[in-house]
């Protein structure tokens, strides 16, 4: 079955979740998903509601919130188990268009290691559990996974047992990223060949980027027949991540004639989409990174810079102003009020309500005292600090270092703690980012190891804003069954000023947040969804 388009199906906020350190709490979860509805995905794949009740409560709410009748639709992963559908099902309940995905592995290195299984036995459970997921929701998809590794006769009769049991969708998974694109494109042409009503449902990609060929598998796959892509934003997920999403889009989009078709993305929201997720997670884009990268539009080249400013076609295929990046900034400065301000952020494309302008607005005016000029780097920077929304358990009031040759760092810190009070406390380290950090931990008395550790000037020049992002993990005992089941997990923050300690500071009490919202937020959330229709199995 094909349409004129290839639909994009996100599983940012499952597969790229996966991702070691790219967890997102409730709330950021909610955001990414608005954001991925305003990008205009086909489909979100929101979670695994089986994992846990906080799973199954934020895909529930994206459900509720972005699955509108105008809007994508909401996707919960499923294992080819009963318990694992269920909850699949009742988590999507609320959106308007909902699909099941369900998934069991036919490579046979899978099914003799990893689900002691045989051939037959995994054939009649592919077959009883699409069945099932269907008699709970119209559109269903199914993957068999390691499909790339998978013996081609055999996985054309799972599929073949799939379609005949009401699938609508059949994604062909490179789970380990062990394809090359001639391969991959001929799986996809020998299923649409050999097996029986394959002509009838869509075919689906979905490639790891172990070897570095997720993209190119993924538009291998389009030009033999495939018509979604699974993929995620900034091409985050398990090991090496997933196919990156807007480059599979941009592909489409500028060699529409070659692959004969198209995405219906709104290409101006990729650069905003792809900042927005690296902000939450912590990891930031790399500068060579293609459509997204600080200098997937720069030339310093001599001959190059000579080609675009007589022509910009004589080296670039696509504008930046099509992926949402300003090829001219508007520089401010402390005379620019809050009309011209506003003006710029919603040029950028956010749309921020009135306490969210408020904050960064008075941020603008304070960077503009300490900078001749700001640009957008600098407005976006201050936008994505002042609407992460983490709460202000812990609020950062004062921080001094002593440092220098010869002499040994030592920060004072003063933070305002959850009971009102301000605290005060010193401490010395082997540098001046260590010394606040170990005093900052004096104060809050919980014990976290910090995992990551980044620096990045927003713009040029000795008065550069610092962008801070660190990575913290929480040590000692976990006290949710949640928590039990995911073990340690990693909290990212950010910070943004023209004195990089203090940048380094503001990062490091946001990821503190972000770890004590996280704990509270699991006790609540897991209330939250049992009341709600979450049921505790024995797979729990």
């Amino acid at each position: 079955m094909t349409d004129d388009n290839v639909r994009i199906f996100d599983t940012t906020l499952r597969d790229g979740e996966q991702a070691p350190g790219c967890t997102m709490t409730f709330e950021e979860k909610l955001t990414v998903a608005r954001q991925l509805a305003r990008l205009g995905v086909d489909i979100i794949e929101a979670g695994f509601p089986v994992a846990s009740p906080g799973d199954w409560a934020a895909v529930h709410q994206i459900a509720r919130e972005v699955g509108t009748p105008s809007g994508p639709v909401i996707c919960a992963l499923a294992h080819a188990n009963r318990d694992a559908i269920d909850k699949a099902a009742t988590a999507i309940q609320p959106a308007a268009r909902k699909r099941i995905h369900v998934f069991i592995s036919t490579s046979d290195t899978h099914i003799e290691y990893q689900l002691r299984s045989t051939r037959e036995a995994v054939l009649e459970k592919a077959r009883e559990m699409v069945r099932y997921a269907r008699s709970l929701c119209d559109d269903i998809e199914f993957s068999p996974m390691d499909a790339t590794r998978s013996e081609p006769e055999y996985m054309y009769r799972v599929l073949a047992a799939a379609i005949e049991e009401g699938a609508t969708t059949l994604n062909i998974p490179d789970t380990v990223g062990y394809a090359a694109p001639e391969e991959y494109a001929e799986l996809i042409q020998g299923i649409r060949e050999n097996v029986p009503g394959a002509d009838g449902v869509i075919i689906s990609t979905h490639c790891h980027d172990d070897l570095g060929m997720a993209v190119a598998n993924s538009l291998a796959g389009v030009r033999a027949g495939a018509r979604q892509i699974e993929c995620t934003i900034n091409g985050i997920g398990e090991r090496a991540g997933n196919a990156s999403l807007e480059e599979v889009v941009m592909a489409l989009h500028t060699r529409s004639q070659f692959f004969g078709t198209r995405s219906r993305i709104n290409t101006h929201e990729l650069a905003r989409s792809s900042r927005l997720v690296s902000t939450i997670i912590g990891v930031p884009v790399p500068p060579n990174k293609a459509i997204v990268g600080a200098n997937a539009f720069a030339h310093e080249s001599g001959i190059h810079q000579d080609g675009v400013l007589k022509n910009r076609e004589t080296y670039e295929i696509m504008s930046a102003e099509t992926v949402g990046l300003d090829g001219n900034l508007l520089v401010l400065g402390k005379h620019s009020g809050r009309h011209a301000l506003r003006n710029r952020i919603e040029s950028l494309g956010y749309e921020l309500g009135e306490e969210d302008f408020q904050q960064v607005f008075a941020r603008f005016k304070d960077l503009c005292d300490r900078k001749k000029t700001v640009d957008d780097r600098d407005i976006e920077a201050l936008i994505a600090d002042e609407t992460q929304h983490i709460p202000e358990i812990y609020k950062l009031e004062h921080v001094q270092v002593t440092s220098g040759t010869g002499v040994t760092p030592v920060a004072t810190v003063r933070l305002r703690c959850p009971d009102g009070e301000a605290r005060i406390d010193s401490d010395h380290g082997t540098g001046p980012v260590d010394a606040i950090y170990k005093a900052i931990n004096r104060v809050v008395q919980r014990p976290t190891e910090l995992t990551e550790f980044a620096i990045n000037a927003i713009t040029e020049g000795l008065d550069a804003v610092a962008e801070v992002t660190v990575r913290i993990r929480e040590q000692g005992a976990v006290d949710t069954a949640e928590a039990q089941r995911r073990g340690p997990q990693v909290y990212s923050g950010y910070g943004v000023n023209t004195d990089t300690l203090v940048a380094a500071a503001e990062a490091y009490v946001g990821a503190l947040n972000k770890l004590v919202a996280a704990r509270q937020e699991r006790i609540k959330v897991e209330a939250v969804a049992y009341a709600a229709g979450y049921e505790k199995s024995a797979a729990l």
